[in-house]
């Protein structure tokens, strides 16, 4: 727990104290991000020149704090389980984390360079979240750890591997890039107002956190554990997944004092398609595939909006919300965006909610 908390203090203090930093550089560098017109959304008032890219800031505290917490690891009696430094659970999610981000950093600074809304294509960056997310697939499911073990499983998951759902590696290897993909795209479209995407992601982020140390509690690495129960974990690196889930929280908890309404600074694409990585690297690694769309509901109500609304308008010619995502058709609906981005937050909230209650349930239930 030691090593945990030590990492998320770290993450929440650089994020805090160096955001402000980056908002200079950017500002400095006229990194503003570009605002289109026309759309009759009140939330672009006032918001053009707010420097963007501010994911950089998180993403680099993250990656900082999990260093401070392998040195805080090394001091516990129990780093015998620790495995080796760093892991390969490690090395994939804060890989993830990190080329998912620089996928968005180059669309962002497309952006900014052209002064417009057009950075990558939308098949540019289909493309290069393809080629991350197959590179760590590959690391994930063909390079065995220390023990043996891999970072993902054969199987499609649910609160933990489904036995009967075995697709081989190659199967497994499509999933994962289809979960990378789905999720760093749904974080993507939820990030269109101050503060909206990185509070729903702190508290998705803080339930794998929770998740991650609960199955390092029980779990099935751990001969002292496993030899008296009949129920563990069969994870790899549960300890790691809890160090890194929770710096990344903490570090968007400290960014967001910046990008709260009135937003100094947006994460950009380098920031939601990192965490959109990273969230599905976690659910990936900790064998909870399916379940991370009840924990990260919001991202898909809001990437189903988008959906409906481009089904509907292209084959009856009729919109189904006001605008899409879904956040702006309650905008243009007349709700402000301090409103919106609460009670969005509630509704992640609730998701998280039922997905922690469903996997401690299981645990409850195997348990007897």
């Amino acid at each position: 727990m030691r090593a945990v908390i030590v990492a998320a203090a770290v993450a929440f203090i650089i994020s805090l104290f160096g955001t402000p930093i980056a908002i200079r550089v950017f500002t400095a560098m006229k990194a503003g991000q570009p605002i289109r017109g026309g759309l009759g959304l009140a939330s672009n008032a006032g918001k053009k020149g707010t420097p963007t890219m501010g994911g950089v800031a998180f993403i680099i505290a993250t990656v900082i704090a999990y260093a401070a917490g392998h040195v805080a690891l090394t001091t516990l009696p129990e780093r015998q389980i620790a495995q080796e430094s760093p892991t390969m659970t490690a090395l994939v999610l804060l890989g993830l984390f990190v080329f998912c981000g620089v996928v968005g950093f180059l669309d962002d600074l497309l952006k900014v360079r052209r002064r417009n809304s057009d950075g990558l294509s939308a098949k540019g960056k289909l493309l290069g979240q393809l080629i991350v997310g197959t590179a760590f697939a590959v690391v994930a499911l063909y390079v065995p750890s220390t023990n043996g073990e891999t970072v993902a499983s054969e199987h499609i998951s649910f609160i933990r591997d489904i036995s009967w759902l075995d697709v081989g590696k190659v199967g497994s290897v499509l999933v994962f890039v289809f979960v990378i993909m789905a999720m760093s795209n749904g974080v993507n479209l939820t990030d269109g107002l101050d503060g909206l995407a990185t509070g729903a992601s702190i508290l998705v982020l803080g339930a794998y956190a929770l998740i991650g140390f609960w199955q390092y509690r029980h779990w099935c690495g751990d001969s002292d554990y496993a030899r008296v129960n009949d129920y563990c974990y069969n994870v790899r690196d549960p300890l790691e997944i809890a160090m890194i889930a929770a710096a990344a929280a903490a570090a968007c908890v400290g960014f967001l004092w910046w990008n709260t309404s009135p937003a100094r600074i947006f994460m950009g694409d380098a920031g939601a398609l990192g965490l959109g990585g990273l969230i599905g690297g976690l659910a990936v690694a900790t064998r909870t595939t399916l379940l991370s769309v009840i924990i990260g509901g919001l991202f898909v109500i809001i990437t189903m909006s988008l959906i409906i609304q481009i089904v509907s308008f292209k084959t009856t010619g009729k919109r189904v919300f006001r605008m899409s995502p879904l956040h702006h058709h309650f905008e243009l609906a007349g709700w402000s965006e301090v409103n919106i981005v609460v009670r969005f937050w509630i509704i992640s909230g609730i998701c998280v909610a039922i997905g922690l209650g469903l996997f401690y349930s299981d645990f409850l239930a195997v348990m007897g």
